[in-house]
């Protein structure tokens, strides 16, 4: 579920920046903005569904995910293909998220 609730995040935090990049870059309309408000408080409720102890913890540890979903919207949205620089970033990222996530505590 911890995967789960973290990918959704991403996606809504990625759609809801983009919401507002799209207004101030590319000139759309400010009414991206409605959806774009909506999604960034559906990515902050998601994060609270993360089984966690602590919230500092949840959001260091998101950091992986969301740089991964950064990622992908770069190859699936911005038809630019990730090199393999981004790959190896990506994936110290993720090792370094699982270790602060699931990293054993003293109880």
């Amino acid at each position: 579920m911890t995967v789960l609730a973290y990918v959704a995040a991403a996606l809504a935090e990625i759609a809801g920046c983009f919401a507002f990049w799209a207004w101030l870059k590319l000139g759309k309309s400010p009414w991206w903005l409605v959806p774009g408000v909506a999604s960034l408080c559906l990515f902050a409720f998601l994060l609270t569904r993360v089984d966690a102890d602590h919230a500092g913890r949840t959001y260091a540890a998101y950091g992986g995910i969301y740089i991964l979903s950064a990622l992908l919207w770069l190859w699936l949205a911005e038809g630019v293909r990730p090199d393999r620089w981004d790959g190896l970033g990506t994936a110290l990222c993720l090792a370094g998220a699982a270790v602060i996530l699931w990293g054993p505590r003293p109880a």
